[in-house]
């Protein structure tokens, strides 16, 4: 039966030619026309059609999409969560963060007013919106990302500077493209249409031009409103054109060009009210016309294989790329009228604010791999030996706002009462024409920081088979960084500047219990630099530039140690996954602001946290109809060190320390397969990244909550004929109200979706 093959196919293969193009002797037949139909086709390149359409879901990989790791996950000292791209279609998640906000041990960071807004990601607790990667290569900048030219991501939880160079605290984020092959003639479009007037196109098409010649193009537009948000809108237009050249037997040149602008209205969601101690529920649309999140990407990769001999392989992945952000948004919080307003001093109110920023960014990256299998005595060695250069420079800066409309209230505040833009009025009702109130024009202020780093790192690892039983994966990394930040500051101009090497390793033991479990024990560390969010200039307290100058070139790098003990299972003829593992995560040298959290004075190297915590992780299928992707994380968080002692034991902020995952497809009949997704995060703290969350000691409790929520999602697929399938995607089935991060201060609590319907038709040719 055509569908149990495709089953049984192996993620490896799929992997292979779909990702890598690493093509196998079976695959290296190509064919200008091959195709389902074809008959000149090898079974092996249409069973590849066949997966790489829709009637068959593929939930679990056997290898990293990153060529540096060169063990099977099962073998991989390390808790990497993969998801596939069947996955994330049926999931109905299509945006980066709304797939990771949905993962076990991920949580979503918020902006800053003067910081870009964009991706924000905190794993295992731990900041990591610069810890982004695609095809192995650092994605610079805060962006919004897509996932429609996504192959795979991957998840790596714990310390991993010896794959990411500097940062990679609590983990990272690796998305794999889709690249060109030889060994098939393939083309699918999308066509989804919804409620909030959803709709959405992706085509994808790959074709061979010449016997050792391919290319492939998706594409990509869509638009919505945020579900029961209206007028909070959401545009993407992508496109990823890659070529592939292959002479089938020694080189392999693949080149690609990436291109997403999404257009947006932001929406910062509800806000903390300190009386009732709960996020304000039902709060309405309140984003202004002017609103705006703009992101524009442009990024060109080449990325050559060279077979030197049977056992050296050579690899080079090279990028420049530009993006731009750039945002105004409006926020609201409550508050009271001033006495001396006009209508109603004294009466409860909404205030609104402004929030506002953009950012500029100009990258370069070229990674060099030398891969050597070579057999010492008894002893199989996989070695790596690497280099990369890497030049980043990121210009940050504001816009120059006139606020055109005359205020409508008058508030209290630290300054004493002062003209406001108020949403409700003094009865207590929205104020007709909710998005005209402020009536703000602006113009694009001058740069107030110029990040620039350039990187060069080498680093060696080993993956070694001692015998049956015993493997062992060691890796060491030197990253030399050379850093400036020209900052303008309230008071006057920084010009920070410094060099620093970053000394990381990893390493792992390996022990087979059986041909198809292990257990693992595994060290890993990281090293950040003072200042290493290049979008916070020297705002210390949320992740920027400590001290002055001359203090900051002499900090110390942040560090972390990661101990971690794990067992990995390949069951039921290893078409399933068992992961699970007990880690502890240390984070040392912590840069801690004083006083003012705004103030660019800190002290340097004085904080220490740590997280302990045990993940699950189960992939795969189950029999031949159910096949399942699930992850839990039980995790606890404490301040070991700090400037500011009654911080001490307290819990990291912005992190939730239970979280569960589980996605679920059944296939009924040969046409028609359900299932589903549930979501499950615990309660948060808000506070500043990387610190002790805000706590009120006077009254004994955190002073900002982000509550526990559940959120349940559903799809079924039918396939109309060989070449057409239909699927209805249902989000929020029980249209719960919850929030998935929290600004420090609780001015703003970004809100989760609403329930949605959507329904796509694929059509394969």
């Amino acid at each position: 039966m055509a569908t149990k093959k495709i089953s049984m196919l192996g993620s490896q293969a799929l992997f292979t030619a779909l990702a890598f193009n690493c093509i196998a002797p079976a695959m290296a037949e190509t064919s200008d026309n091959c195709s389902v139909e074809s008959q000149g086709c090898s079974e092996e390149a249409i069973e590849l059609i066949k997966v790489h359409g829709v009637r068959t879901s593929v939930y679990s990989v056997k290898q990293s999409g990153d060529l540096r790791r060169l063990a099977d996950l099962t073998d991989t000292p390390a808790t990497i969560t993969v998801l596939t791209k069947d996955q994330l279609e049926e999931s109905g998640k299509s945006d980066l963060k709304e797939i990771l906000a949905a993962q076990a041990g991920v949580t979503l960071g918020t902006g800053e007013n003067g910081n870009a807004f964009g991706d924000r990601y905190i794993i295992r607790g731990h900041e990591a919106r610069s810890d982004v990667f695609v095809d192995g290569l650092r994605d610079p900048g805060m962006t919004t990302r897509e996932s429609f030219a996504t192959e795979q991501i991957e998840i790596t939880k714990g310390p991993s500077s010896t794959f990411a160079g500097r940062g990679s605290s609590g983990g990272a984020v690796n998305s794999i493209t889709k690249k060109a092959s030889t060994a098939y003639n393939f083309g699918r479009a999308d066509v989804s249409v919804g409620t909030d007037d959803h709709h959405r196109l992706v085509l994808d098409y790959n074709a061979p031009l010449a016997t050792n010649m391919a290319t492939r193009i998706n594409l990509l537009s869509t638009a919505e409103q945020a579900p029961d948000r209206h007028g909070i809108d959401r545009n993407r237009h992508g496109a990823l054109i890659s070529g592939l050249y292959d002479n089938v037997s020694d080189l392999r040149v693949f080149a690609d060009y990436y291109y997403l602008k999404a257009e947006d209205t932001p929406d910062l969601g509800s806000y903390f009210d300190s009386d009732s101690r709960q996020p304000v529920s039902n709060i309405p649309v309140y984003a202004q016309q002017e609103d705006f999140l703009d992101s524009d990407v442009s990024a060109f990769t080449l990325r050559t294989e060279y077979d030197i001999s049977d056992n050296i392989k050579f690899y080079n992945a090279t990028r420049y790329g530009e993006t731009s952000n750039g945002y105004i948004s409006t926020g609201a919080r409550g508050t009271v009228r001033a006495d001396t307003d006009p209508d109603g001093p004294g009466t409860a109110t909404i205030v609104l604010s402004s929030h506002q920023g953009w950012q500029e960014v100009e990258y370069f990256a070229s990674q060099f791999n030398l891969f050597w299998q070579l057999d010492t005595a008894a002893i199989e060695h996989k070695l790596l030996f690497g280099a990369e250069f890497s030049d980043e420079k990121v210009n940050n800066g504001v816009y120059n706002l006139s606020f055109n409309n005359p205020t409508n209230c008058t508030t209290s505040g630290r300054g004493g009462a002062s003209p406001s833009y108020c949403l409700v009025d003094a009865q207590g009702d929205i104020y007709p024409q909710a998005s005209t109130i402020i009536g703000r024009s602006f113009s694009k202020g001058n740069s107030d920081a110029l990040f620039s780093a350039k990187t060069i790192a080498v680093y060696v690892m080993d993956t070694a088979k001692i015998n049956q039983q015993w493997q062992v994966f060691a890796g060491a990394r030197l990253d030399n960084i050379d850093y400036s930040n020209d900052v303008a500051s309230r008071a006057d101009s920084l010009q920070y500047a410094y060099q620093d090497d970053f000394y990381n390793g990893h390493l792992g033991v390996v022990y087979s219990l059986t041909d198809d479990a292990n257990i693992y024990l595994s060290v890993a560390t990281a090293t950040n630099i003072n200042g290493g969010e290049s979008d916070l200039g020297a705002n210390c307290g949320y992740g920027g530039l400590c001290g002055d100058p001359d203090q900051a070139a002499v900090a110390d790098p942040e560090t972390v140690q990661n101990i971690e003990l794990g067992t990995k299972w390949s069951l039921l003829n290893e078409t399933l996954f068992f992961a699970a593992a007990l880690f502890e995560t240390t984070k040392s040298d912590v840069m801690e602001s004083v006083g003012d959290a705004y103030s660019t004075l800190g002290t340097l190297n004085t904080g220490k946290n740590r997280i302990r915590g045990v993940e699950l992780a189960v992939n795969g299928n189950l029999n031949a109809k159910l096949s399942v992707q699930a992850s839990a994380s039980l995790m606890d968080s404490a301040v070991l060190q700090s400037v500011n002692t009654d911080t001490i034991g307290l819990e990291l902020s912005n992190f939730a320390d239970k979280s569960f995952y589980l996605q679920l497809r059944y296939q009924l009949t040969e046409n028609f397969a359900f299932g589903g997704d549930y979501t499950y995060k615990g309660e948060m703290y808000g506070g500043q990244p990387d610190t002790a969350a805000s706590f009120d000691a006077v009254n004994g409790y955190y002073s900002i909550v982000v509550p526990s929520y559940s959120s349940v999602n559903l799809f079924a697929n039918y396939s109309i004929s060989d070449a057409a399938t239909l699927r209805l995607n249902v989000g929020n089935v029980t249209n719960e109200e919850y929030w998935t991060a929290a600004y420090r201060s609780g001015a703003f609590m970004y809100l989760g979706d609403a329930r949605s319907v959507r329904a796509t038709l694929t059509y394969e040719f």
